[in-house]
């Protein structure tokens, strides 16, 4: 019969940390060092472990170790083991300090710079027995992880799928062009995206919403988006900017500060897709903390929508 599985049972926690840590040091001494083993123990270990998998982690040679193929494996494993275990515990310590619930909050750049920091921590003053976890991602990873169970609450632009998620508009916002001082195409009135697809580009990582609107964007004017540079913060856009490196394209209110800050320039997009919906989004059947936090997120996008009908 195939062998189906292993003997998990002979594993146990304190191997699994040596094993990643002589993955991470290449040196089983310093590994055994770190985990208070004498040298003889930690290698038993670590043979043990080979054992029960099967087949070898390491290749040992006088330098030290080199991870196996299988050792990829079982450390990707086992560092989210020990991180999930690492989160439980310190759950567990805050239930005795009074903290009633974990929230796991995953938004993308555009949401944290430009609204989420003061709203959360209004609510850390009005709900203390609550944790906030919040994780920053581009907006189609802050999807991912709410779709995968690895957050409770997402805030990303909308444009990822969002099927079989229970979604709010939580915020609006507007993209502008950032430019260097005195740039050709500066001015006030708003510039067409496609004329300015001549010029270098910097944008943020792979799934940024920005990024995947300029692309289509591009697509559709048959011309090609000369991405140069991409990096994972608007300040290090807004660095590459002011030295000559390219435009970019970034949200209006986060990107104003910083503008103003490193004497750039900026101008207004005339495009359609410049105008955004930033939202709110939770499994389907949240649990009452998430949808807590999402009613309290969504509450001034309520009031301000209840004011424009009085006026009309």
């Amino acid at each position: 019969m195939a062998r189906t599985g292993y003997n998990l049972a002979r594993f146990d926690l304190l191997s699994v940390r040596l094993a990643v840590s002589c993955a991470q040091s290449g040196s089983l001494t310093a590994a055994a060092r770190e985990s208070h083993l004498a040298l003889a123990a930690a290698s038993r270990r670590i043979h043990e472990l080979e054992d029960a998998l099967g087949g070898p982690l390491f290749e040992r040679h006088a330098r030290g170790l080199t991870v196996t193929a299988a050792g990829r494996v079982f450390v990707k494993h086992g560092l989210a083991l020990l991180q999930t275990l690492e989160q439980m515990g310190a759950e567990m310590a805050d239930l005795h300090q009074g903290v009633a619930r974990h929230v796991r909050l995953c938004a993308s750049t555009a949401a944290i710079n430009q609204f989420l920091p003061p709203l959360l921590a209004e609510y850390a003053k009005r709900e203390p027995q609550v944790r906030i976890d919040l994780e920053e991602q581009v907006s189609d990873a802050a999807a991912a992880a709410l779709r995968d169970g690895r957050a409770d609450v997402g805030v990303f632009v909308e444009g990822p799928d969002v099927s079989g998620l229970q979604v709010q508009v939580f915020r609006n916002d507007e993209l502008v062009v950032v430019l260097p001082r005195r740039h050709r195409l500066a001015g006030k009135s708003r510039l067409a995206f496609a004329d300015a697809l001549d010029e270098d580009w910097i944008s943020l990582n792979t799934g940024a919403a920005m990024l995947q609107r300029q692309q289509e964007a591009a697509l559709a004017a048959n011309r090609p988006f000369r991405l140069r540079m991409q990096v994972r913060s608007f300040d290090a856009v807004c660095h590459l900017v002011a030295s000559g490196f390219g435009l970019a394209v970034l949200p209006k209110a986060a990107a104003l500060p910083i503008v103003r800050a490193m004497n750039l320039d900026w101008r207004p997009l005339a495009d359609a897709w410049a105008r955004r919906r930033i939202l709110v989004a939770t499994a389907a059947s949240p649990e009452p903390a998430a949808q807590a936090l999402v009613d309290f997120l969504v509450q001034p996008s309520q009031a301000a929508n209840a004011r424009r009908r009085k006026k009309q």
